[in-house]
């Protein structure tokens, strides 16, 4: 059984109305392809942790959702279906505003078992050249 938060309950219902059907179909897919995740909320949005440690996530604004993984950098995409986020590590499927706009149900449970994997094998997440390191 998936290791539900509530609190995403609660993201999910005060999220636009368009954005419900998208949120809650994308976590009911990553329970599907990774019985084992676990729901969280950082950074304010809705993620999903793997062997302890951050996999996916997804979030709402006014007129779209975004998907994304938190080792989009190091993922297989034979679909060339993500889209690096600016100078992060992170890659999604972009702007979603519809459920149409999303990749079939078979090719989105192909990226989170690519998750799943780069998760378990530690990836190392690229570092990017161009971002400077803040002194501490």
């Amino acid at each position: 059984m998936p290791k539900i938060d509530e609190r995403i309950d609660l993201y999910i219902t005060a999220s636009a109305e368009f954005a419900q059907p998208i949120l809650s179909h994308l976590r009911k897919l990553v329970h599907a392809a990774c019985p084992k995740a676990e729901e969280t909320i950082k950074w304010g949005m809705p993620c999903f942790e793997y062997s302890g440690k951050m996999m996916c996530y997804m979030t709402s604004f006014k007129q779209h959702c975004v998907f994304g993984f938190y080792k989009g950098d190091v993922m297989a995409d034979p679909h060339k279906a993500l889209t690096i986020v600016g100078k992060t590590a992170m890659a999604t499927f972009g702007k979603i505003s519809h459920l149409s706009d999303l990749p079939t149900d078979k090719i989105i449970k192909e990226y989170i078992k690519e998750a799943m994997k780069q998760t378990e094998e530690n990836a190392a997440i690229k570092k990017n050249p161009a971002k400077k390191q803040v002194p501490k």
